[in-house]
Parts: structure tokens; sequence; C-alpha cells
């Protein structure tokens, strides 16, 4: 047997301490780390910066023009070389979606154990990514790589929109609808994955929700009645609505029983595969959240769920919400709904309540 194929057996979950967006350091580490920043003067011309914890940065080139910079990248979420590469570049190019934006192009982050893993599996991950954004209409313009110990993929994307259609994190009003625009779970997937816990179906309803590009962002951005918007990545559900609450001084109320869940993810939970990210994502923001008694572990687990590539989450007037619905049908995102909605703030303390 030769060298690659020794290499190529091995099995890319098992190369990494953790996987997909449930990489991330957790939101309150984040937070102390960042303390540190030294101050910057910021030029006018940037729309979007680290102060709301957004998606993307953005920077005004003209009236009718800005660009919008992210990027994204982490460790093997599945073990299968080419969907791990698109589910990486879907993540990365949902950041543009998620500012309203269009995508233009697209630089590859390349991260891989070049003694451990056979060329052609490397080789895989980018050309899952190359798919991707291609499905985009974008090319993958350039990158940079390096030999690590862990085997890493993202993208580095830019995009543009005109600056009156720009959405934020941050611009919320109370009385707002919250839509979510995918099924929740992913985390829990993964770690039945890892765990060899999840079939075949489980399997392909994880792929196709993390290879689903969210390409209504760019269409609901011109609907006046869209105040704000995010995607649920790492920090799960909780996280990035207590992320839109706090910047908009808004408190969210969230139905549990209007949550779309992927099939199997509340059993598969109630079996122990929950991600470790979900305990720090709770350990990070647990004090904000009020839950209702009749949460269940489990149910606290599916919402502080790291999803990697996940959905759109939007605050639209409640005049709006057919359109807004309307768009996420058009683009095939049939499990959009609402889940909740936004009231002024009580307290500084609980942000989002969960009944």
């Amino acid at each position: 047997m030769s060298e690659s194929e020794v290499l190529k057996k091995v099995r890319l979950t098992s190369l990494s301490h953790g996987g997909g967006c449930g990489c991330k350091i957790a939101p309150g580490v984040l937070a102390d780390l960042l303390k540190t920043s030294v101050p910057f003067a910021l030029p006018p011309e940037l729309l979007v910066g680290t102060e709301t914890a957004d998606d993307a940065a953005v920077y005004q080139i003209n009236e009718h023009q800005a660009l919008i910079a992210t990027t994204d990248f982490f460790m093997p979420i599945v073990d299968n070389p080419r969907h791990f590469g698109q589910i990486a570049a879907t993540n990365a190019i949902s950041d543009i979606y998620a500012m309203g934006g269009k995508p233009l192009l697209a630089l590859a982050l390349v991260g891989m154990p070049i003694n451990v893993l056979a060329p052609e599996d490397i080789s895989e991950i980018l050309d899952g990514g190359r798919e991707v954004c291609a499905k985009a209409g974008i090319p993958v313009a350039g990158g940079h790589s390096i030999d690590s110990v862990e085997p890493i993929y993202g993208l580095a994307v830019i995009g543009i929109i005109d600056p009156k259609n720009l959405k934020k994190n941050s611009t919320a009003q109370a009385g707002d609808v919250l839509v979510l625009g995918k099924p929740l779970g992913v985390g829990i997937y993964s770690a039945a994955l890892k765990k060899d816990q999840l079939d075949s179906v489980g399997y392909e309803q994880m792929i196709a929700n993390t290879t689903k590009l969210n390409t209504p962002g760019q269409k609901l951005s011109t609907i006046a009645g869209v105040h704000a918007m995010t995607d649920v990545t790492g920090f799960g559900l909780l996280g990035h609505a207590i992320e839109i609450c706090k910047s908009s001084s808004t408190q969210g109320l969230i139905n549990y029983q209007e949550l779309q869940i992927l099939p199997g993810v509340k059993s598969l939970a109630e079996q122990g595969c929950v991600t470790g990210a979900s305990g720090r994502n709770w350990a990070s923001y647990g004090h904000q959240v009020e839950l209702s008694n009749s949460l269940t572990a489990v149910d606290r687990a599916i919402l502080t769920d790291p999803q990697t590539s996940g959905g759109l989450l939007v605050a639209c007037s409640p005049t709006s919400l057919d359109a807004v619905l309307k768009v996420f049908k058009e683009e095939g995102f049939e499990q959009a709904g609402v889940i909740g909605s936004l009231v002024p703030a009580e307290d500084a303390r609980t942000v989002v309540k969960v009944s």
C-alpha cells in the first residue's frame, strides 16, 4: 500500500479538536480578549466595524457603493473532504448575504497537515469550496496556504452593497418580529457524527442545511421593513439573538415551539450528542437569558447549539412579514418562519426570554 493510500484513510474530524463554527472562541472569552484592543480613530467611511459584533466590515466608497469584507475558516465538521470544502465556503459567503450584500470574489484560506492528509483529499476540499463559489457567482481569485497541525479551510470574501440597503445587527426595533431561515441542530448532528451515531438520512440533512447559500439576504435588504439581519453560527440562536437585542436596546421574546429543528436532533441530544461549544456558549451568556421552567436541558442545548452555515435571523416589521416570507420561499427556504418578537428592553440583565 502506497503512502498516499495510507494517508487517505485518515478521518478528517479525527485531526481537529473541534469542528465547524463550534471551533469559535466562546463569546465571553472573546469579549475579554477584545477589551485589551488599542483604540484607533476610525474613518467616517467605515460604516460597520467591530463595535456591535456584526457579520462583516463595511466601507463606503461612494454615495451608492460600499464594500463588505469578511473572513471565516474552521476545522472539519465532516469527514468527506468535498463536503468540508462546500460547508466552509457556504458559511463564509453567508456573512455577505447577512449584511444584505452581493458577493464579488473570494480568497481561499488553507492550512493543512501536508504529511498527514493525502494530496487528493486536500484537492477535494479546495474543489468543494470552488463549487460553492461558482454557485454564488464568484471566483476564488487567490488566497494563502500553510502547513498546519490541524486541517483548516475557509474564505475571505468581498461583497458590495448600496449603503441605503445595508442591514446591520444593531438596527432592530421594538415591535419587530423575528424570522429564522434555517432549522437548528447542526452542532448536535456533528457531535453525533463524531460518535458514529448519525445515520445516512441525518447526514444528508446536515449537508443540505450547511451547503444552502443564504441568498435571500440580498433581496431582503431591499425591503424597507427589514430593520436588522444576521446569521446564526457558532454562538447558537441565543447568542446571535442577544447580539441583535443588546445593540438595538430591545428584548427578545422567543417561542421555543415555533423553532424548526432538524429531524432526530432532540433524540440525539438526549443520547448525549452535544458539542462542548454549547456549554461554553451558555456559560458566556446564560445570565442574560430567562428560560421557561418547561424547557429541559435538551431544549437549552438546542438553543445554544453552534450552527455551522446557519440560517438568517431577520428582524422586520409585522407589515413586511409577508414580503419577507415570500422572499425566503422564492429562494427555496420553505422552513423559514416567525420564531418570536422584540419588545422594549426591560432591564440590562434579561436580554432574551424563551417560553
